[in-house]
């Protein structure tokens, strides 16, 4: 393990997270440890092994499905160059994590309201700048999510596409790893992919999966098996099929109104998936298998990172 050292920021920061664990916020649970019945906020993110899956949009469809269940549900875009959450759904932030990066505004000063009562920590757009966090943004991150907890019962990550260092950062650090594919042979190719090497190089070993775009659910279930027979003869890992969201010419009509399909067509085939879908998510709580709370959101990847 190596320690993290440099500037009294960070110092601070590590003293805050080891003053929450002695007071018996579990900080030192184990990074795949045993089932947890542990109360907090859950970190989960979405992620996927290419763009045009529709990953955002199954995003800000499950946190509304989500906040319509009863849970307080806080999205945060972390595709810190390409963000586009906001445009999604029709809203115009002022500042975003950009901002709060660069030291300008704390998060509480650039969450925005999102339909049906989420929160949404929206990201900057055509700004290369933080496309690969440093040590010390990381640490800021920390810091100010640090500051959220005890407001909400679900943090969504929505990771950018692909397999940079900020989508496997983003996801590694998170409790729980669901990964969007669609029935594209490219898709599947992706998705594995990215698996591989969240299993291999981050020791990741546990999946959920959620098949977007299907035809129906016999299709999704196609999908889930192809992608579980090739990862299950060359990878130690748990796929779990989490469910599908059928394909739904709603879902582009909201698309085109910046509207989520939830709020626009609550009775649309899509919308119902959406519903069936977080309510698993829900009930699931008891079977996962927690790394921490979002104090240490981001603490495994900063003390141990890769290869060492």
């Amino acid at each position: 393990m190596s320690a993290v050292t440099g500037t009294g920021d960070q110092a601070d920061t590590l003293r805050q997270m080891a003053r929450k664990a002695r007071q018996g916020q579990q900080a030192d649970s184990p990074q795949n440890g045993p089932v947890s019945d542990q109360k907090g906020i859950r970190v989960i993110s979405v992620t996927s092994g290419k763009g045009g899956v529709g990953k955002s949009n199954v995003v800000s469809n499950l946190a509304i499905a989500m906040s319509a269940q009863g849970k307080k549900v806080l999205i945060i875009d972390a595709d810190l160059g390409l963000g586009n959450l906001d445009v999604l759904l029709g809203l115009s932030p002022a500042y975003n994590l950009n901002h709060v990066l660069n030291g300008e505004k704390s998060i509480a000063e650039i969450l925005i309201d999102g339909p049906a009562g989420i929160k949404i920590i929206p990201a900057g757009s055509g700004v290369q700048e933080f496309t690969s966090l440093g040590q010390h943004e990381k640490l800021k991150l920390l810091d100010e999510l640090d500051m959220l907890e005890e407001q909400f019962d679900i943090l969504i990550v929505d990771t950018e596409a692909g397999i940079s260092e900020n989508v496997t950062y983003f996801t590694v650090a998170s409790q729980e790893i669901i990964v969007v594919v669609t029935p594209e042979p490219t898709s599947i190719t992706d998705v594995y992919a990215l698996i591989k090497l969240l299993a291999t190089r981050y020791a990741e070993h546990h999946f959920k999966v959620l098949v977007n775009m299907a035809k129906d659910s016999e299709d999704a279930l196609e999908v889930f098996r192809k992608l579980a027979n090739v990862a299950g003869r060359f990878l130690d890992i748990s796929l779990d099929y989490l469910g599908c969201v059928v394909k739904d010419e709603k879902v582009v009509e909201a698309v085109k109104r910046q509207k989520a399909v939830s709020e626009l067509f609550p009775e649309s085939e899509a919308a119902t998936c959406f519903t069936t879908l977080a309510k698993r998510v829900i009930e699931n709580t008891r079977q996962t298998r927690l790394k921490g709370n979002i104090q240490f959101f981001f603490r495994r990847f900063l003390d141990n990172p890769p290869g060492e």
